[in-house]
């Protein structure tokens, strides 16, 4: 089995049930339904995807000294991660997301990034890992200063240790402290350290400061402008307009790392767009992205062909909206094609 270590942006999520006619308003009450607290970020919700597929996954993150902290590692031990390997922070408190998600509408955060403010990769251990993912960098304000050099120096450590490297980011809050960031200056500088990079259009858009709605010919564009940075996958996710995957040249793919230097002959140069997978019974759009991430990475392991790992990437969101893990059994129920996926790996339910 292949090692993966997840590193980067972790929280918890507190999540109220609401009704289709909560709303905020000063001095009235409002009923909710129960509290749900659940892992979320990056970290959590990626490397327990991968896990649910079947792969071993350490978790890298920084936290605080406290009682949310506490509860964060518990969960992580509860959901089959290897060893959690969490850096404690004397000063800061662990992060938490207030989750506001009312019947048939997107998910609203209140976030306090907390301890994920000091993660600046030093403390992840690359050695034996066959791939790193970091995920959120724009949540993530120790590894994106100085242009995001620590960010860099933590990718290029994987991959001169043989491992493939993955990034997938978060749209960035003009407001934060990482808003006023050159991020086409960053990319510049991280993205030939990564192999792979999964976000969303809406990321892309929101770092890079493009004011355009979704088109066909932006998503290549960005697509392509990543390449162009020197990354050798790039997918990128546009909810229901589905995913695109733009590939670089085979020599690019062979220099990526143990996992994608096989599928150098077989992904390179390719450019694929395919739908979104019809969730059924949506539930909620929390750790959608994520999943499609893991679907991804995961097909990467398992040699499998581009248009194999973008379905998985896109039935494993899927899956997630529609309120169950992506488990080899749940995506292959939807799915039964990718059931091949999954030979030689026990099936979870």
């Amino acid at each position: 089995m292949h090692s993966i270590a997840v590193a980067g942006h972790v929280c918890l999520d507190i999540t109220p049930r609401l009704g289709v006619t909560t709303v905020l308003e000063p001095g009235r009450l409002f009923d909710v339904g129960p509290l749900a607290i659940s892992l979320g970020g990056s970290v959590a919700n990626t490397g327990r995807a991968l896990v649910d597929l079947g792969t071993r996954v350490t978790p890298f993150a920084s936290v605080g000294d406290d009682d949310f902290g506490r509860i964060l590692l518990a969960k992580l031990n509860e959901q089959r991660f290897t060893e959690p390997k969490l850096s404690i922070s004397p000063n800061l408190s662990t992060s938490y997301s207030l989750v506001f998600e009312k019947p048939g509408t997107d998910r609203t955060f209140w976030h306090h990034t907390g301890a994920n403010d000091e993660f600046d990769g030093s403390h992840v251990d690359v050695e034996g890992r066959d791939l790193l993912h970091v995920g959120y960098p724009p949540l993530l304000p120790g590894v994106v200063v100085d242009g995001g050099r620590p960010l860099h120096v933590l990718l290029r450590r994987a991959r001169a240790a043989g491992a493939t490297t993955s990034l997938d980011l978060a749209v960035v809050d003009p407001n934060s402290p990482v808003g006023s960031c050159d991020w086409a200056d960053i990319f510049a500088r991280v993205l030939p350290e990564c192999d792979i990079a999964s976000p969303s259009l809406d990321d892309l858009t929101s770092a890079l400061r493009i004011d355009e709605p979704y088109s066909p010919e932006l998503v290549e564009q960005l697509a392509n402008r990543m390449l162009s940075d020197g990354v050798a996958v790039a997918a990128i996710s546009a909810g229901r307009h589905g995913l695109h995957v733009r590939t670089a040249s085979a020599a690019r793919l062979r220099a990526g790392g143990s996992l994608l230097a096989p599928l150098a002959d077989m992904w390179a140069d390719r450019s694929v767009t395919l739908p979104s997978v019809l969730a059924e019974n949506p539930v909620t759009t929390n750790g959608a992205g994520d999943a499609s991430t893991a679907g991804l990475l995961y097909a990467i392991t398992r040699r499998a062909s581009l248009e194999q790992a973008m379905a998985l990437a896109l039935t494993c969101s899927a899956v997630v909206i529609s309120g169950k893990r992506p488990t080899a059994s749940a995506v292959s129920t939807v799915d039964p094609s990718l059931h091949d996926l999954f030979r030689d790996v026990t099936v979870t339910s």
